[in-house]
């Protein structure tokens, strides 16, 4: 087992008399590329908030070893700054000044392809190049774990796939540690090297270490894994 880059013991979440988490463990160490996989409604999206700091616990305990940074679902990038300013978006805050250099930050918009688009405005791009940006930003704080809340979820299929191949690529190269939720069983066996499922009552369904597959849709761990989701999306109901 490799060092533990972010641990949740005990997790529990509750809104009122609704309870969304509940005693959820999830342990990921250093390089891994964790997925947490579950129907809408089952708290993945709480989880996550939770591992960034954003949500308080109703019980449990939350570890990390380092900085989490956080990107989500839609790029949230700052209309009227420029590509560039928004990757440096994090440098202007003093808790990051020991985390940030502009060097490092110019070196992500070439290693991700938007050196080109660097002076843009976010409006002129693609779905799929503001998404890119947005990861470039968390990463730029050099986070020790990155937080992903379905960041390709609203994006067409191709695009999709295009990001998922961009991403696992680059998690490998970079040794970057992940932490991933989404609904999609294809995207948590082919991006993750861990995946943990919600059982949509509040715990988990489900734990599996997936080997690396080159085809998306075409894993061997597929049915097993889908035929859990589909129980746990009929239990969320």
């Amino acid at each position: 087992m490799g060092t533990v880059a972010i641990e949740l013991t005990g997790g529990a979440r509750r809104y009122g008399t609704h309870t969304v988490l509940d005693g959820v463990d999830l342990r990921v160490a250093r390089g891994d590329r964790h997925v947490v996989l579950g129907p809408t409604g089952s708290g993945k999206s709480t989880l996550l908030r939770v591992l960034a700091g954003l949500e308080p616990l109703d019980g449990g305990v939350v570890t990390r070893d380092g900085v989490a940074a956080t990107v989500f679902q839609e790029p949230l990038l700052l209309p009227w700054l420029t590509v560039r300013e928004n990757v440096r978006l994090a440098g202007r805050y003093r808790a990051n000044a020991g985390r940030f250099d502009a060097a490092h930050a110019e070196a992500l918009l070439e290693r991700f392809g938007m050196s080109g688009h660097a002076d843009a405005r976010p409006a002129t791009l693609s779905g799929g190049q503001a998404q890119r940006v947005a990861i470039a930003r968390g990463m730029a704080v050099r986070p020790d774990v990155l937080l992903l809340d379905e960041p390709f979820g609203a994006l067409d299929p191709a695009t999709r796939a295009g990001l998922q191949s961009w991403l696992r690529d680059l998690a490998e190269t970079e040794r970057i540690t992940l932490v991933l939720v989404t609904h999609d069983v294809d995207e948590a066996l082919y991006l993750g090297t861990h995946v943990t499922a919600l059982d949509g009552a509040g715990g988990v369904g489900g734990r599996w270490t997936p080997d690396r597959t080159d085809a998306p849709g075409g894993h061997p761990l597929r049915d097993e894994v889908l035929a859990g989701y589909r129980s746990q999306v009929a239990g969320a109901r």
